[in-house]
């Protein structure tokens, strides 16, 4: 699967913020040996709606099977993020990589995202609530405003997967970072035009989940700069094998 790892550059966000991509999964086989390496057998896409706050509000899905076509998938895409199992089973993917099992198993060429997003049935609903007021609550000096967003992600991290992350996105690393109590594991920040977006790499419980912790500070009146930038970030610890939970703000 496809582990390139790239600093979000400015170019990038602003060529994904009017036509985000889907999120394609590969759902495989149940293994009966260990040895055995599982085949894929279906395909999983969602999508994330964010809020005008840029929250998750809901997450729409739709499943592939030679069997069944496409079908809704809210029930499939809330249990990989609950059952362990079956999240070891669904494997990150892009959409080349998609489109090549879709042939293989007879689907033909891969729908276009629009059409993919017509087989979406009712989305997964996320849990919405005020920001918490965590911190002083006051804007960064020099800034508009300043706000504090986690992204969660299931799964586990890899060692090679921290380590690409943090070449790619030229992370400062914490001295604690290598103990074994250690929660944060590095720091990267990125500016785009007047906003500084700084985001912490961290670990929530061993072998459990793993999130970013953004700190957005907005040089002007505008906010909308940040959605491509959390979409970014989604994406690249997607390829690292992440599933992404939600995006929640703390202020």
């Amino acid at each position: 699967m496809a582990t390139d790892v790239r600093q979000p550059r400015e170019t990038d966000v602003s060529a994904s913020s009017s036509h985000p991509s889907l999120d394609y999964y590969l759902m495989l086989a149940q293994r009966h040996h260990e040895t055995v390496a599982a085949e894929p057998v279906g395909i999983l896409v969602e999508e994330f709606t964010l809020a005008s706050d840029h929250t998750a509000l809901a997450l729409g899905s739709a499943r592939w099977t030679p069997p069944d076509g496409w079908v809704g998938a809210a029930p499939l895409s809330q249990r990989v993020r609950t059952d362990a199992v079956l999240r070891g089973r669904t494997v990150t993917a892009d959409r080349d990589e998609v489109a090549q099992v879709y042939r293989r198993l007879g689907g033909g060429d891969l729908p276009d995202e629009p059409t993919l997003r017509s087989h979406f049935g009712a989305a997964v609903s996320l849990a919405t609530a005020p920001p918490l007021r965590l911190g002083s609550g006051e804007v960064a000096e020099g800034f508009h405003d300043t706000r504090f967003y986690r992204i969660l992600f299931a799964s586990d991290l890899s060692e090679d997967g921290l380590a690409r992350l943090r070449a790619g996105w030229r992370m400062r690393v914490p001295a604690e970072a290598d103990e074994p109590r250690a929660r944060v594991f590095g720091t990267a920040q990125l500016r785009v035009a007047d906003d500084l977006f700084v985001w912490d790499l961290r670990r929530i419980g061993p072998g459990v989940a793993w999130c970013l912790d953004l700190t957005a500070n907005f040089g002007d009146g505008r906010t909308d700069r940040i959605e491509p930038v959390l979409r970014g970030l989604m994406a690249v610890m997607r390829q690292q094998g992440l599933i992404p939970v939600t995006i929640e703000r703390f202020s």
